[in-house]
């Protein structure tokens, strides 16, 4: 039993996990040999003989389809394609044997092929935070992303959510809308709609890697939540009430809601393949949408063997934003995933509100503290006992031996394992004394405990020591809205420089992405009491840059509705150039991750999104596809490699450059060099997109121990749409602990209606 307090029993029921080792058999060892394969073809090579490239791919797995062993079991494990590619990339995926790889390697028009790998994944106020209003700005000037189209590359969808309604939604579809509404396990077309306009399901790789599987839902509906959540963050509907267990309670909307969703299932409950994604992706440029959102990625691999980097590619050619997350490996330099130059790479930031809990001390004394226990347990009067037996919250053995009570733990031991130990001996609860952002960012607490800050601790435990009779009483499900200072960036989230491109700075910006609400597939769980009482909900608060990157999703959909004719280039340059670097104290953005310090932009980009300012840029630093080719050439990567990215003998390396027209800079220096002095130098280029004949004054702020210049110093337009070229030279030296030093360019308008600003990083290679 657990303990009871003035007759409320507060149970905790404990779980065993059980852990099975399997054997293979060894007569199955011909099935292990078999993988699946992403293979890179040159579509121009195809033999005139085939009606279609899906033909001749599919002659190609059919020609191995020999004699091959038949296992115990008495089935044939034969060679097989899953996808054939034609958007994202020329090729296919198919299951088979190194010998037969190495057979197809000498085929026509082979370019390249890798292994099958597994993608990362990474999860509203937040509007209102982000300063998006109905009056002015860019969801007027929007229509709110009417028609525009996002495609979500991610677990499925719950469509039953009512983000997915389409109250309000136009009643016709874009005439360039070419996807559908699939049919699957518990999932019919009609649960699709005017705001869930699509719901697609890539499962080859996953059954193809684990053979004989049944998927536990084998449909575009969402059995993890995490896709549920992203959709409705970008783009859902408008929800009055929605709450998680009564915490963040208000209208839920996404961030574009009149734009439409389309869901492409590639994550399942049984793994996350790059043949799926790759089939998603292929699929959503082909069906015509104009934002496509993923909030997963792949660690450790080069841009030619990156799914996200190849399909995204495609999309930036036919004007497709590709928004990205940037990974939830931080704080340690270099861990960044989607580091990719043609991509909007996003990091995540705190918000404005904290979830709290009020303690009221017998003495009267009320102290806010952070809590989101999911239900409004009554906890009044109850003993409050500070014992340095225990205090220290680490061992369950000790705790089991405490009072019925509510116990005072010291700030002397992490607090996920405190809070682990207090459930584990079934204390009434506690409070814990803590400033750690990891509880604040991603806490669920599932015991009715409060976190205090330290400072406010001393008075709480000379209550408790010195009052003959000490007493708490706990009121939970409490919203604060205002807190400062926010947003700063995020413990978690992935700081460059990039492992897949070095020489670009990224991430790009920052957007809200901690303990942000929004959908929720109501058959996972979203809360807990204890270790095995679980509670559903239809909304959830999570943390990550998968919730960060469907905020930068939605502002580039609104952009797109406001300004159909700029590129992904453009509206990527437009988010980072207005990015805010300031909190709402007006001091430089914080890092959680950093002990508070400053935040680098290796962990928040250009700084926090900026949806209004974004809306008139002033400058835009733009890109064509063959600038990205310049990049790829001015790299090690062989002619297949690149063909592998690119698809296409159209483009020419007859100028290779790795200065991309890029809206920020990087120097890179490496350790062992400390005392010799280096110069990079860029080229830039802007266009002008305000109004008519124009002014501009560059203003710098040099990385500390750097020089910066810039020549000219001043760009004069005659008209909008006129460009402007620029250098910035950066003279440094390595610095000492290999420390990263940052500044930026301002570029201002002469009546200072624009400002134009680019970060500037110094950073040691990591």
């Amino acid at each position: 039993m657990g303990h009871h307090q003035n007759g409320v029993p507060l149970p905790f029921i404990f779980s065993l996990v059980a852990l099975f080792l399997l054997a293979l058999h060894a007569n199955m060892s011909s099935a292990a040999e078999r993988s699946t394969y992403i293979v890179h073809m040159d579509k121009s090579l195809m033999p005139k003989s085939y009606a279609s490239h899906q033909h001749w791919y599919s002659s190609i797995v059919d020609s191995f389809k020999a004699q091959v062993p038949t296992s115990s079991d008495g089935h044939k494990i034969s060679p097989s394609l899953l996808y054939t590619y034609d958007n994202a990339f020329h090729g296919f995926s198919a299951v088979l044997s190194a010998e037969e790889l190495e057979t197809l390697k000498n085929s026509p028009g082979f370019v390249s092929a890798y292994s099958d790998k597994s993608i990362t994944l990474d999860t509203t106020h937040t509007t209102q935070f982000l300063s998006l209003n109905p009056s002015t700005g860019l969801w007027p000037a929007s229509n709110y992303g009417e028609d525009i189209i996002i495609g979500v590359i991610d677990t499925g969808v719950w469509p039953e959510s009512k983000s997915f309604r389409d109250d309000g939604m136009t009643k016709k579809l874009p005439a360039r809308w070419k996807g559908t509404c699939e049919v699957g396990q518990e999932f019919n077309s009609s649960l699709c709609n005017f705001k869930l306009i699509g719901a697609r399901y890539f499962n080859k790789g996953v059954m193809a890697a684990n053979p004989g599987v049944t998927l536990s839902m084998n449909s575009a509906r969402d059995s993890e939540g995490h896709g549920t959540h992203t959709s409705s963050t970008a783009a859902g509907n408008y929800v009055d009430d929605a709450s998680y267990f009564g915490y963040a309670k208000g209208t839920a909307r996404g961030v574009a809601p009149r734009s439409r969703v389309a869901m492409y299932k590639v994550i399942w409950d049984e793994g996350r393949y790059a043949s799926d994604v790759l089939a998603g992706m292929d699929q959503a440029i082909a069906d015509g949408v104009d934002v496509i959102s993923i909030s997963s990625g792949f660690d450790s691999v080069p841009l030619y063997e990156d799914p996200v980097a190849i399909a995204s590619f495609a999309a930036m050619e036919k004007g497709v934003v590709v928004s990205t997350s940037a990974g939830n490996e931080g704080p340690r330099l270099g861990t960044l995933h989607n580091g990719i130059p043609w991509v909007l790479t996003v990091a995540a930031g705190t918000v404005d509100r904290s979830f709290g809990g009020t303690l009221t001390l017998g003495n009267g004394l009320t102290i806010t503290g952070f809590t989101l226990f999911p239900t409004n347990a009554i906890v009044e009067n109850f003993p409050l006992v500070y014992n340095k037996t225990f205090s220290a919250c680490n061992s369950t053995e000790l705790l089991s031996s405490a009072p019925n009570a509510i116990i005072i733990c010291d700030d002397t031991w992490p607090i996920r394992s405190q809070l682990f130990r207090i459930i584990q001996s079934q204390v009434l609860g506690a409070v814990f004394i803590s400033n750690d952002p990891a509880i604040l960012e991603l806490g669920h607490v599932a015991s009715p405990s409060v976190v205090v800050n330290p400072k406010d601790a001393p008075a709480v435990i000379k209550y408790a020591k010195k009052s003959a009779k000490p007493t708490v009483s706990i009121k939970f499900q409490q919203t604060l809205i205002g807190t400062k200072p926010a947003p700063a960036a995020a413990s978690y989230t992935s700081r460059g420089p990039s492992p897949s491109y070095l020489s670009i700075l990224k991430p790009d910006i920052m957007a809200p992405g901690s303990l942000v609400l929004a959908s929720w597939a109501p058959k996972v769980p979203a809360g807990r009491i204890g270790f095995n009482v679980y509670l559903p909900s239809d909304y959830n608060l999570i943390s990550g840059t998968s919730m960060s990157c469907p905020h930068a999703s939605g502002v580039a959909a609104l952009l797109k509705g406001a300004h159909p004719e700029w590129s992904a280039a453009a509206i990527r340059s437009a988010l980072m150039t207005t990015a805010n670097p300031l909190d709402n104290t007006n001091n430089p953005i914080r890092d959680d991750g950093d002990n508070f310090n400053f935040a680098s932009p290796l962990a928040m980009g250009a700084g926090q999104i900026d949806p209004n300012r974004a809306l008139e840029p002033g400058l835009i630093y733009d890109a064509t596809p063959q600038d990205y080719v310049n990049l790829l050439c001015s790299t090690n990567f062989t002619r297949k490699q690149i063909l592998a990215i690119t698809r296409s003998h159209a483009y020419d390396c007859s100028n290779p450059s790795c200065d991309l027209n890029y809206p920020s800079f990087i120097a890179l220096y490496n350790d062992h060099h400390k005392t010799k002095t280096k110069v990079q130098k860029f080229q830039r280029t802007v266009t002008n997109v305000g109004d008519g004949a124009a002014r501009y004054k560059a203003a710098v702020i040099a990385p500390k121990g750097s020089k910066v210049t810039v020549s000219p110093e001043i760009l004069i337009f005659g008209e909008t749409y006129e460009k402007q070229s620029f250098t910035v030279t950066i003279k440094y030296k390595a610095k000492k602990k290999g420390t990263v030093s940052s500044g930026a360019l301002v570029w201002i308008e002469q009546n200072g209606k624009y400002t134009v600003r680019s970060p500037i990083v110094v950073s040691p290679l990591v």
